[in-house]
């Protein structure tokens, strides 16, 4: 990356019982989640970008443009940062429409409409809400409205503090899409704090993984989720992405071959197009090794690997084996009793057996 098109930001913020001390060189495009338990610091990174914690010292270097140089004593309100920003709940005008909501802050629009207010709208599917109050719109629906206003500003950043944190799993399922939709057809960077693994497999492309104030890791998405090291890997929710390639589907037996990097998987039947591109997800605790490909199984997904790495994972019961399937990272989760007896050590080829994928989308 050059430094104009790269996100520099340094920041220390010190409050009685919390630091939150970090310098990050972050991609000017994509979607960048910050990941991490309630308290690691992410808001309060959000807030620093924003311009809002004004405790804050140190440097933000946005694609070139310095929004904040504590050493040359610049800082750059939010209003003249051109970002928009998503809170958790919706904040909405209760007394103006729809419409009228999103046509608030237009005004002070003065860059090269990134984004159209009647692109924001279609982006968001809300065309249908237009004259509608605040008060009769749904949760799900109040959420796509703050979020096609964030757009409406034309920002060259969009901040979202964990949007989908107040709605049920149904109501998350319906702006899901949406936001995959913001991700696949804009150009604007968007950081997005999450604590949910399932959010960030989803949408992201690049992670930072805070604790205390700290970056423990950044990095890809799936270079990241692969690594060992990370407190991330020592859950239930461990596992990787890999992003495929809808490559035949099979109407005999109502089934859908996604190919990638190393291999493919075959999944129920999918509804999009040959050549559609897919991700999914694969936890470590339907991932078991065998030493020779298996015969006579009823797992389908069975795939060539080679060990990189073995690790303790968080119970004394089991192990963490990370492999390589032609290009591809895979976590295993398996009992101790296994790892001696199978005799798992880096660099030894073993078939990779896949009991389950989650697709996400």
């Amino acid at each position: 990356m050059t430094p104009d098109e790269a996100i520099h930001a340094r920041f220390q913020v010190i409050w009685p019982g919390f630091t939150l001390e970090l310098d990050l060189k972050l991609p000017g495009r994509g979607v960048t989640a910050l990941f991490g338990h309630s308290g690691s610091g992410k808001t309060t990174l959000l807030r620093c970008l924003a311009g809002l914690e004004r405790q804050s010292t140190g440097l933000l270097n946005f694609k070139g443009d310095i929004w904040q140089d504590s050493a040359r004593g610049i800082y750059r309100p939010t209003h003249q940062r051109s970002l928009g920003y998503v809170f958790q709940e919706a904040s909405l005008f209760p007394h103006l429409s729809v419409w009228k909501n999103l046509n608030y802050g237009r005004k002070r629009v003065h860059n090269k409409h990134k984004v159209s207010l009647d692109q924001a709208v279609a982006l968001l599917g809300i065309g249908h809400l237009l004259d509608r109050m605040p008060g009769r719109l749904s949760g799900g629906e109040r959420q796509r409205v703050a979020i096609a206003r964030a757009l409406a500003t034309s920002p060259e950043l969009l901040l979202m503090d964990e949007p989908l944190a107040a709605l049920d799993l149904k109501r998350k399922n319906e702006i899901l899409p949406y936001l995959e939709r913001l991700h696949d057809e804009l150009e604007i960077p968007v950081f997005y704090v999450s604590h949910a693994p399932d959010e960030i497999a989803r949408l992201a492309d690049h992670v930072v993984l805070l604790s205390e104030g700290r970056v423990v890791a950044a990095g890809g998405l799936r270079e990241t989720l692969a690594r060992l090291d990370l407190p991330t890997a020592f859950t239930e929710d461990a596992g990787v992405v890999v992003e495929a390639v809808v490559a035949d589907h099979d109407e005999t037996y109502h089934l859908t071959r996604l190919d990638f990097t190393g291999g493919s998987v075959v999944v129920a039947r999918r509804p999009e197009a040959l050549g559609r591109r897919l991700r999914f997800r694969v936890h470590a605790r339907d991932v078991s090794l065998t030493l020779t490909r298996a015969e006579g199984t009823s797992i389908a997904n069975l795939l060539p690997a080679t060990v990189t790495e073995v690790a303790d994972a968080d119970t004394p019961a089991h192990a963490l084996v990370q492999l390589d399937a032609g290009g591809t990272p895979l976590i295993a989760r398996i009992t101790r009793r296994s790892l001696v007896h199978l005799d798992i050590t880096p660099n030894k080829p073993v078939w990779a057996q896949i009991k389950a994928v989650a697709l996400l989308g």
